[in-house]
């Protein structure tokens, strides 16, 4: 039936009927159409599979300000911060980096926040925990993560890390219990610092599993979620700093930005 064919065609076009005359070699043309719907679908594909560059290549020359990442992946719950969320979170993480004379932070399912840290401090030690493969080519610094298997992890990121920062890839509890699961495989027993960025509605559970607190600063992402997210820490912004000298203007600045809510 005619109505069948034009289902089965693109935009609903109908093909004109080939003249059986016409030879079986002659190339095929695709009508204009046709050939922007593909170089559209071709753009997208491009895009999707571009990754972001070295961390090396973000630094320097005119562009030094411009930070460029994947395209967010929703089948992967992938949904990335604002430049000013991440921006804000990654001074953070710096600053508490100069309390442990060799640091280590890991980056638990927040590839946006590895960027950034890498382009504010390169020499920084960092490790990206994420089951995107498109980020493998950060190489060693990148390790394969499932949040459903919480521990299957190199044995040498165990109990090393000092500065941990997870963003758990759904809101709900098994996902949170999973991911504390990880935290606890690779914070240092000595000393270490969390960072979690999820929901607010998890507030409660995560105070029950990772002793975290809300703070003020709201983390907000480019696409506009509809849940309202909050950056919750294990320690005091304003009192963390042991060296004043060091700390003092973060201590002014952040005990404002990020400061913990005590109610």
């Amino acid at each position: 039936m005619e109505g069948e064919d034009e289902l089965r065609k693109p935009n609903g076009c109908v093909s004109a009927q080939l003249d059986r005359d016409v030879e079986d070699d002659d190339p095929l043309v695709l009508s204009s159409q046709a050939l922007a719907a593909l170089q559209e679908f071709l753009a997208d594909q491009n895009r999707t599979a571009a990754s972001t560059p070295p961390p090396s290549s973000l630094d320097g020359g005119d562009d030094s300000n411009k930070v460029e990442l994947v395209t967010e992946d929703w089948r992967l719950s992938q949904f990335w911060y604002e430049p000013e969320t991440a921006e804000t979170v990654a001074e953070e993480v710096v600053t508490l980096s100069r309390r442990f004379s060799t640091c280590r932070v890991a980056c638990i399912a927040c590839p946006t926040l590895y960027v950034y840290l890498k382009k504010k401090d390169p020499s920084l030690q960092v490790q990206l925990l994420e089951y995107d493969m498109r980020f493998e080519r950060y190489g060693s610094e990148f390790t394969f993560y499932d949040y459903n298997e919480p521990e299957e992890l190199p044995l040498g990121l165990k109990h090393c890390f000092h500065i941990i920062v997870a963003d758990p890839p759904y809101l709900s509890k098994e996902c949170l219990e999973r991911v504390a699961q990880t935290v606890s495989f690779l914070a240092s027993p000595v000393d270490s610092l969390l960072l979690l960025l999820t929901g607010d509605v998890q507030r409660d559970r995560a105070a029950e599993l990772l002793g975290v607190r809300p703070c003020v600063f709201k983390p907000h992402h480019s696409s506009k979620l509809g849940n309202e997210f909050r950056l919750f820490v294990s320690y005091d912004p304003g009192s963390v700093a042991e060296n004043a000298h060091v700390f003092h203007q973060w201590s002014s600045h952040f005990s404002t930005v990020l400061g913990v809510i005590t109610v």
